[in-house]
């Protein structure tokens, strides 16, 4: 069985710099992190892979940096790891991010089992595994809590709607998104990180994809732009109300309609 888990390099903090003119996240040089539900993700696929016996493979889209995440993987049980990088690849919304993935994934091969986290903590769209599902033609199941059994080309699972839980099974190849729920993910390995090979993280760019119509990638293959991009203003202004209960209330109430709240 191989699986393949899909990883993002996300901000390792909220200072973040935004380019004022396409609204994109300036990654270069910023502190950096797995996204955390792509942990849930990798811990999922390794330890269906020791259950069941597979291959875990990772993938990632970004800048050369990324390839951390990549060694990452690598340390905590997956067996080789690929990175998307390309400039054509700059700015890309949640559709051509998941038409860029899907590029990576036919050229790696086929899979069974493809994981995502749910969403990611710099763009929190929680639309990217679907989008990458749709774009390969596969089954998708979002809000995975557990995969009960694997057997006959079929994945047994439940996963949760905002008011149930679910009992699925889905024909593979197919796309599972998990949260925080499923699992607690082990940590890397010290020992193997000092054993990691050049030949298990592995680069692909533009020209390596079966599809090189640059208007499918990047900023040109984007549906959606950004407009304007600020931080949330800060207001520490408050007001202190002193008197009797019923004093107290109809400062309150005053105030309340003073700002036109009510």
């Amino acid at each position: 069985m191989k699986i393949l888990v899909c990883i993002k390099q996300v901000p390792g903090s909220n200072n973040v710099e935004v380019d004022p003119v396409t609204g994109v996240l300036k990654r270069d040089g910023a502190a950096s992190k797995m996204n955390p539900y792509d942990l849930y993700a990798l811990e999922l696929a390794v330890s269906l892979a020791e259950r069941f016996g597979g291959t875990v493979e990772t993938l990632t889209m970004g800048p050369p940096q990324a390839k951390a995440v990549i060694v990452e993987s690598v340390c905590m049980g997956a067996s080789r790891g690929t990175v998307l990088s390309d400039r054509k690849f700059a700015g890309a919304d949640v559709l051509a991010t998941s038409y860029t993935l899907s590029q990576g994934v036919r050229k790696l091969g086929d899979f069974d089992l493809i994981f995502c986290g749910k969403q990611t903590t710099d763009g929190d769209t929680a639309q990217v595994g679907a989008e990458l599902a749709e774009a390969l033609g596969i089954p998708n199941v979002t809000g995975v809590l557990s995969v009960e059994e694997i057997k006959d080309g079929e994945v047994f699972l439940t996963a949760a709607l905002d008011n149930r839980v679910l009992t699925l099974k889905a024909k593979m190849p197919c796309l599972l998104s998990v949260g925080a729920d499923i699992n607690t993910p082990r940590l890397p390995s010290y020992r193997i990180l000092r054993e990691v090979k050049e030949e298990q993280v592995r680069f692909l760019s533009f020209e390596d994809f079966p599809d090189r119509e640059e208007k499918h990638y990047g900023l040109n293959g984007s549906a959606t732009q950004v407009e304007r991009i600020f931080p949330p203003e800060k207001n520490t202004e408050k007001k202190t109300v002193e008197g009797g209960v019923e004093e107290m209330a109809e400062a309150l109430f005053g105030l309340i309609q003073s700002r036109k709240l009510l």
